[in-house]
């Protein structure tokens, strides 16, 4: 019921309404898979996170129930009071080794990772540096902390370095990056990164969500990608994506982690995962080193689904990952294909402003390592007709 005192968002999303952003959630009916039941219509899906789909896997789902039947339903307290068990303990362990730091922390969320961490890392007499597409996650850790914000043109090295040069004067300087873009699909040059941080003693700090499981041996990362083991400082994950389950964290050393214990307000005040959270995570870490052959697929998927956007003649900018957007320019456009895909049995979900900037607004894809190629080449017959159909002009 609108009143009196609610009609202000009423009239906001009229606004979104008018100008065709309205989106009510889908709803899933199936496992979320290369194919899925959404809103009781069975659909090809390129909007998940699930890049190597083990949020179904064996091992993981045993894991799941095992941990459940010993562990029980809940952990039944936040960590710093009765509730952490030795699964959690264990992952942390499996993690550190994983993305070769000395420790690892988990919190909830990759959101409250890197709210939690940033929030408290530095202060008053500090800044943060950075890349001005960074997540909105790393955006509100910035704006909660004390330290001074200080944004460099997306993967502008250069302008990092007068970033850098400028706050020389600082206590403490966090340069901080997504190492994967996760709405435009292209990757940090991380090295080039590094090197001008280091050479200004500044610390950085990679958002690896979108890119681990992806990129690096064994999908260890960006770090690893780039072979920069050792030399970043605070490497944030999720274990929600590629991992299949749910959670993010903090590997970095020792030092960091039991100090974001102490300080680190998500961690502090929130319940922690339930054990088969945490067994599932475990045994996901187990699959990504013994069956590399997942990411293979995965990159051969990615290259097969790019190289047939392209022959459209579709925009998919700066794309250098499983993680491609189809540009299409206003956001009514972009909600439009992504019905008319539906329509056809294609899930692939538009986003516009203020996700992405105005007239930058797309339809997101995301391929998988468990799609065939039959599944992409029908995605792209689809997504030919669209751009005829609904006269979205690819290039030339």
């Amino acid at each position: 019921m609108i009143t009196e005192k609610t009609q202000f968002l009423a009239d906001e999303l009229a606004d979104l309404r008018a100008k065709g952003l309205f989106r009510p959630l889908r709803v899933l009916d199936s496992a979320q898979g290369p194919e899925a039941v959404v809103d009781g219509k069975r659909v090809i899906n390129l909007s998940s996170n699930n890049y190597l789909g083990l949020n179904t896997h064996p091992r993981l789902k045993e894991a799941t129930i095992k941990a459940t039947e010993q562990w029980g339903a809940g952990s039944g307290a936040v960590r710093t009071i009765a509730g952490t068990m030795e699964l959690h303990e264990e992952l942390e362990r499996r993690l550190a080794e994983f993305k070769h730091t000395e420790a690892s922390l988990v919190f909830q969320s990759g959101f409250t990772a890197n709210v939690g961490l940033l929030q408290v890392l530095v202060g008053e007499g500090d800044v943060i540096i950075s890349d001005e597409l960074n997540h909105a996650s790393i955006i509100d850790g910035i704006r909660l902390s004390r330290a001074e914000r200080s944004i460099f043109k997306h993967r502008d090295v250069d302008d990092l370095e007068r970033h850098l040069a400028k706050h020389a004067d600082k206590r403490v300087r966090l340069v901080v990056t997504d190492g994967v873009f996760s709405m435009d699909g292209d990757i940090a040059p991380l090295a080039q990164i590094v090197e001008r941080a280091e050479a200004h003693r500044a610390l950085v700090m990679v958002d690896d969500a979108h890119a681990s499981g992806v990129l690096g041996t064994n999908g260890r990362g960006s770090v690893n990608h780039f072979k920069l083991d050792g030399r970043v400082d605070l490497q944030m994950g999720t274990l929600s994506k590629a991992i299949g389950v749910l959670g993010g964290y903090v590997a970095s050393a020792q030092v960091v982690r039991d100090f974001l214990i102490h300080r680190a307000r998500p961690f502090l005040f929130s319940t922690s995962h339930p054990p088969g959270v945490a067994a599932a995570c475990i045994a996901a870490i187990d699959v990504l080193l013994h069956e590399p052959e997942r990411i293979e697929r995965l990159w051969a998927n990615t290259r097969r689904f790019k190289a047939g956007l392209a022959r459209i003649g579709f925009d998919t900018g700066a794309s250098e990952t499983p993680i491609t957007p189809v540009i299409v320019g206003k956001g009514s456009d972009a909600m439009a294909l992504s019905d008319w895909l539906f329509g056809r049995g294609i899930f692939a979900q538009g986003i516009g402003y203020p996700t992405v900037p105005e007239g930058r607004a797309r339809v997101r894809t995301i391929v998988t390592s468990a799609h065939t190629e039959a599944q992409l080449d029908t995605a792209l017959e689809a997504f030919a007709e669209a751009g005829k159909q609904l006269h979205i002009l690819p290039r030339e």
